[in-house]
């Protein structure tokens, strides 16, 4: 889902190529997508109206995290996925 999201949005909105890469240790997953486009991507505030959008929300809320980082051409966008949970001491600060 994670992978889908951040490929599919890169493809609609950016004006050329879009990169994918898979990075796995053994602790996590990252998916980098880089787009050309040099708009920063932002999660909306939440509404119970709006139909569709949400993809950036879903991603933050399934990663452990998300980094936007604006490149020479374009941007690059990095989720972490966690392969194991957290210890309970982490998560009680989220």
């Amino acid at each position: 889902m994670v992978v889908s999201e951040l490929v599919t949005n890169a493809v609609k909105y950016a004006p050329g190529p879009v990169r994918m890469e898979l990075r796995v240790n053994a602790h996590a997953v990252d998916v980098v997508v880089w787009d050309s486009d040099p708009i920063m991507p932002a999660a909306r505030a939440a509404g119970p109206g709006r139909i569709g959008r949400h993809g950036l929300e879903v991603v933050k809320a399934v990663t452990e995290d998300l980094f936007i980082e604006r490149e020479p051409v374009g941007k690059r966008v990095a989720a972490r996925i966690a392969l194991s949970d957290p210890p309970r001491s982490a998560t009680a600060h989220r």
